[in-house]
């Protein structure tokens, strides 16, 4: 599933390309998404001029002066700009045609994806009590020790809460709990504010690095296959269960916390 370094990237690669372009037409070829594509989206959209590409958490907003078009990439779905005329491919099912000739073209095999007309997204459902975003100042270590106490949580699961925080998924949570030194199995209130002072840094640290891997161009996240991958990057302790622990050389220990894959150095995480 694309995260938010993946999604950012996404939004950095077509803001250049959409940026005030007037929207001339919307083409759904197959509205059954994770929610059905709106019936009226192209009569809303059409014949505005797009003002911001924004991103919150991992929804991509392409704001119109009446609403957004509200993206969201699910499980396998993707982004492309294409020329108008480029060939479809089995699992293109939505066009946002552009006055520049250009098409954002929404591509998606599993369909867990969306795409929503929303008139003010920060109150729509879907975000509206959402966490801070963790690349901006509302997230500190303070914000995490107080949402925290009382918590018994394991702290890598109360991490990738997007209550506390967004866009902290499985690889980042993993990755930014050894550099900080922490047991993800750790009780989420038993974890000290020096300790998320720290954590809150490795978290922006992490995210920034993988961000700075994607590049500007959606093809710095793809496979072969067209499908959304985590970007290529140095990993410390995901995916190396067994393996010896960058730091002190011990084997590192993997187990499953809400049903993820966690993986830790029972030495340099107390």
């Amino acid at each position: 599933m694309p995260e938010l370094p993946e999604v950012e990237t996404t939004r950095r690669g077509i803001e250049p390309h959409l940026l005030g372009q007037r929207i001339v037409g919307v083409l759904v070829r197959q509205p059954s998404l994770r929610w059905p594509v709106p019936d009226d989206l192209g009569q809303r959209a059409t014949g505005q001029v797009i003002e911001q590409v924004a991103r919150r958490a991992k929804y991509l907003l392409i704001q119109l002066p009446t609403g957004s078009v509200m993206i969201h990439l699910g499980m396998s779905g993707s982004l492309r700009i294409v020329p108008g005329e480029a060939p479809l491919k089995i699992h293109d099912h939505l066009d946002i045609l552009l006055s520049s000739g250009q098409v954002l073209r929404y591509h998606d095999p599993r369909r867990f994806g969306s795409v929503l007309w929303v008139e003010d997204p920060l109150s729509h459902e879907l975000i509206a009590s959402l966490g801070p975003e963790p690349l901006e100042s509302g997230f500190s270590g303070q914000h995490l020790y107080e949402r925290s106490r009382g918590k018994k949580t394991a702290v890598k699961n109360f991490l990738m809460d997007s209550h506390i925080v967004v866009g902290v998924g499985n690889i980042y949570a993993n990755e930014s709990l050894f550099l900080a030194g922490i047991r993800p199995d750790k009780a989420a209130g038993k974890v000290s504010l020096a300790k998320y002072e720290l954590l809150a840094a490795q978290v922006r640290q992490v995210l920034n690095r993988a961000i700075s891997a994607g590049g500007t161009t959606l093809r710095d996240f793809l496979r072969e296959d067209g499908s959304p991958g985590y970007f290529k990057q140095s990993l410390h302790v995901y995916g190396r269960g067994g393996e010896p622990c960058t730091n002190c050389q011990r084997d590192l220990k993997e187990i499953r916390l809400g049903q993820r894959t966690t993986v830790f150095c029972t030495r340099c995480q107390r």
